[in-house]
């Protein structure tokens, strides 16, 4: 089956990154010139995805603005002349069919997805969180789209934490069945003791699931932190089922997170036309006088 929608949970308060988040959503940090929240549904249309709900909360408008027609703008910069410009801005409205719904309570990860029920309808989709960016030759969610075609399955994307690191995410119990594939028949939310870590490797930022996991999270109790927490439902999907998780290809970035706005900023930057001449000489003049 093709998977054509995708649910983008942008509801967090941001709170790693305050004050700048207190009313600006991190969602809309930019990376050079564009806001973070666009560099994901980019990612989802390069990989297929024609219908996106993005789940967001009070305070957010600044998201939905972003991706809404802004006539006086055009109007501006076709009497100016600005050409380039205006195909950007029109280009932005016409990336795919977007619609929003809010998370009116933050109940958890798995609370906000299932805002999007009625959306999915009762088919499989592609689940990107809002904060991360994944730069890559192929898009990441196309990773995981790709697995899911091969084995019927919902689908992890992961990738290996520090050991010192894992009781900050997910720990996956998984097993190489080819290349960078795993199968995962067991999760553990945020691991407390080293006898609860089941492996280094961590869901970060991507998945697709199947529509059942709808009904399941209807019935999850709140789990850590008092939230219905995505991952207890998957992993009783892992458990019954079994899920499929892939090391993907690519850099991520943790845009709620103060050091990864920067390494974004930085290493985008050196790849963007306008910008990697001049900030590669900027870098090397600061590294010389550190």
């Amino acid at each position: 089956m093709k998977i054509t929608k995708a649910v983008i949970p942008a509801a967090g308060f941001g709170t790693r990154v305050l004050p700048a988040t207190k009313n600006f959503p991190k969602e809309m940090f930019p990376i050079v010139d564009k806001p973070t929240i666009q560099y994901i549904v980019e990612e989802a249309v390069a990989a297929g995805i024609t219908d996106i709900l993005i789940i967001t909360n009070r305070g957010k408008g600044l998201i939905e603005d972003h991706f809404d027609r802004s006539p006086e703008l055009e109007q501006i910069l076709e009497k100016g002349g600005k050409d380039e410009f205006l195909k950007i801005v029109k280009e932005i409205s016409e990336l795919a069919n977007i619609s929003f719904i809010r998370q009116q309570e933050m109940k958890g990860l798995g609370h906000a997805v299932l805002k999007a029920k009625s959306f999915v309808g009762n088919e499989p989709f592609a689940v990107l969180f809002g904060d991360g960016v994944i730069v890559s030759e192929t898009p990441c969610i196309k990773q995981l789209i790709d697995c899911y075609g091969e084995f019927g399955e919902g689908v992890l994307g992961v990738k290996k934490v520090d050991e010192k690191d894992i009781h900050k995410y997910g720990s996956l119990k998984v097993e190489n069945l080819h290349d960078n594939v795993f199968k995962c028949t067991d999760m553990k939310e945020k691991p407390k003791t080293k006898e609860e870590v089941l492996s280094l490797y961590s869901i970060l930022d991507r998945c697709v699931l199947p529509p059942e996991i709808f009904e399941i999270l209807e019935r999850t109790e709140p789990g850590v932190g008092g939230e219905i927490q995505l991952t207890d439902a998957m992993r009783e999907i892992a458990i019954t089922k079994g899920m499929t998780a892939v090391d993907f290809e690519g850099k991520r970035y943790d845009m709620g997170n103060k050091f990864g706005i920067l390494q974004a900023q930085i290493e985008v930057g050196l790849q963007h036309p306008e910008t990697k001449d001049q900030l590669k000489e900027y870098i090397k003049k600061i590294a010389a006088e550190l």
